[in-house]
C-alpha cells in the first residue's frame, strides 16, 4: 500500500500557485544525480587527501544487528580517534570548526573537547524516495518568494541539486526521516552543576504519503503531521501537542493545538512557532530539529560548501550501556561518548529581514551533504553577539535506511546552560519505523480523546 502511494505521489504535482515562482534546474544538472552526484545531490567523490572518502552507496541494511531491545550494533565500534581537539590545540584545527564550536572551547577550556574519528559516508535512503527525489529535482520550484514549494511530490527531497540558500534549507526541512515513526526520547535542561530532571516524551510523525488514508488533493499544502505527549515527570505528564506542518506557512500558517491534562481542554496554540521559547527557555520553537518551520522571517544566503568536523555516526552516544547521567554533565555533553568526523557541509547564513521580529538577528546552519540534516547551528542575539550553539549528533538507522539523531543539544554560551533532547539510551524499542497512521489520529478530536484515561 505504501509503495503504491509513493508511486501515486511521484505522479502528482502539488501546485501552490500564488506568488513568485523560481525556475527549476536545467536537465543537464538533474542528469548529474547518480553520476558525479549521489541520488540526493552530494558529491560522490572524496576530497583531495582522502580524509573524506568517496560515497559508495552507504551502509547496507545488514551492516549490523538489532538486539531484542531495539538497539543497533555499532558498525564502527573498532574505530579509534585519529586525534582529539582541545583548548590547547584548537588553533591548529579552527579552519574546520564553526564559531560556535570555538566558543564552546573558550567557555569550557578544561572539559570540552572534540574526538575526531575516521570519516564514513554511511547514509542512503530507500529506492522509491531516491526516485521521487529525482523527479522533484527536475520539477519542484520555490514559490511565494521562496516560502513555499510548487510541483513538489511528497516522499522525496525537494531540491537534490540546490541553487540557493532557500533550497538548501528546504532540503533540511523536507529531508527523509522515514514515512512515519514513533519514538520515545528523553529531554533535559541541566542546571549549571549538572543536576537535571529527565522528561520522557512520546513523539509521532507522519508524512502524508505514509498515511493509510492519504488524500493528495486534500493534503496539497501539508508537509507532515506531528504529535508529542509528555509521559514524565508527573508535573508534565499527560500534556499533548499536535502540529500540522504546512509547506507554505505564509499562505496557510502552521496549525497547532495543545491538550492540558490539568484542564482537560484542547486549545489552539499559534505560539508554537518561530521564537517562542521551548525546553525550559533554552531554545526557540524553531530551534527544534536544528531548524523547523517557515523560513520567511530571514534572508537566506548560501555561503557554499566546506569541510568541517561535525558530530557523525554517533552510535556510541546512543549505546544502551550508557545511562543519561553518563552523558549529561555540567556545561555540555560528556565528550567521552561523542564522535566527530570530517564531512562536507552546506553553510547557510540567515539574516533577519527588516521589519520582522525574532530573538535571533542571524543564524548559521551547517548541513551535512549526505543526509541533509543540520549538524551545527549558531544563533546570534539582537546585538550580533553569539548566543546559542546547537549540535545534532547524527546516527544512521541502517536497517531502515533512515538518518536520525542520537542527541540534539542547544548550548547557551552566555549563561553556561544547555538543553539536550532525542536521547534514548534507557528506552527499550525507542524507535518504531513500521508504525502506520491514519490522519484521524492527528486531529484535535483525537487529541481530546487522548486525555480520557
Amino acid at each position: 500500500m505504501i509503495h503504491k502511494q509513493l508511486i501515486q505521489a511521484g505522479c502528482l504535482s502539488l501546485s501552490l500557485l500564488a506568488g513568485q515562482v523560481m525556475a527549476a534546474v536545467p536537465a543537464d544538472q538533474v542528469a548529474r544525480l547518480g553520476a558525479d552526484l549521489t541520488p540526493v545531490g552530494a558529491e560522490k567523490a572524496g576530497n583531495a587527501d582522502g580524509s573524506i572518502p568517496a560515497w559508495t552507496g552507504g551502509l547496507g541494511q545488514d551492516a549490523g544487528q538489532r538486539d531484542a531491545d531495539g538497539f543497533l550494533s555499532d558498525p564502527y565500534a573498532a574505530d579509534q580517534p585519529l586525534f582529539t581537539i582541545t583548548a590547547e590545540n584548537v588553533e591548529q584545527y579552527k579552519a574546520k570548526l564553526t564559531p560556535g564550536q570555538l566558543a564552546l572551547f573558550k567557555r569550557y577550556p578544561q572539559t570540552y573537547r572534540i574526538p575526531v574519528y575516521p570519516s564514513h559516508r554511511s547514509v542512503t535512503m530507500p529506492k522509491q524516495y531516491l526516485e521521487t527525489s529525482r523527479l522533484n529535482a527536475a520539477d519542484t520550484q520555490l514559490a511565494e518568494g521562496g516560502n513555499g514549494l510548487q510541483n513538489y511530490r511528497s516522499g522525496g527531497l525537494p531540491f537534490a541539486v540546490p541553487q540557493n540558500g532557500l533550497e538548501v534549507v528546504w532540503n533540511h526541512i523536507g529531508r527523509y526521516r522515514g514515512l512515519s515513526f514513533q519514538r520515545l526520547v528523553v529531554q533535559a535542561s541541566p542546571q549549571a552543576n549538572g543536576a537535571f530532571t529527565p522528561s520522557l516524551i512520546k513523539q509521532q510523525l507522519a508524512y502524508p504519503v505514509g498515511l493509510s488514508d492519504y488524500a493528495p488533493a486534500e493534503m496539497a499544502n501539508l508537509l507532515y503531521m506531528y504529535r508529542e505527549e509528555f509521559l514524565a515527570p508527573a508535573r508534565l505528564a499527560g500534556g499533548v501537542l499536535l502540529v500540522h506542518e504546512t509547506i507554505n506557512q505564509v499562505k496557510e500558517p502552521r496549525m497547532a493545538w495543545q491538550y492540558s491534562a490539568g484542564q482537560r481542554r484542547v486549545r489552539r496554540a499559534p505560539q508554537i512557532a518561530y521564537d517562542s521559547p521551548g525546553a525550559e527557555g533554552m531554545r526557540t520553537m524553531d530551534d527544534f530539529d536544528m531548524f523547523n518551520g517557515s523560513p520567511d522571517r530571514f534572508e537566506w544566503k548560501l555561503v557554499g560548501k566546506q569541510e568541517m568536523y561535525i558530530p557523525y555516526n554517533s552510535y556510541k552516544l546512543s549505546s544502551p550501556k550508557l545511562k543519561y547521567t553518563d552523558i549529561i554533565q555540567p556545561g555540555h555533553l560528556n565528550p567521552e561518548h561523542t564522535r566527530y568526523e570530517l564531512h562536507r557541509v552546506w553553510h547557510l547564513t540567515a539574516t533577519l529581514k527588516p521589519g520582522q521580529r525574532h530573538v535571533y538577528s542571524r543564524r548559521d546552519l551547517f548541513i551535512d551533504e549526505d543526509s541533509w540534516q543540520a549538524a551545527e547551528a549558531d544563533a546570534y542575539d539582537g546585538r550580533g553577539q553569539l548566543w546559542r550553539v546547537s549540535e545534532g549528533h547524527g546516527v544512521y538507522f541502517y536497517d531502515q535506511q533512515v538518518p536520525q539523531f542520537s542527541a540534539e543539544t542547544h548550548y547557551d554560551v552566555l549563561s553556561g546552560r544547555y538543553a539536550v533532547g532525542a536521547l534514548f539510551n534507557e528506552q527499550k524499542n525507542a524507535y518504531d519505523f513500521s508504525v502506520r497512521y491514519s490522519r484521524k489520529q492527528f486531529t484535535p478530536n483525537a487529541l481530546r480523546a487522548s486525555g480520557i484515561r
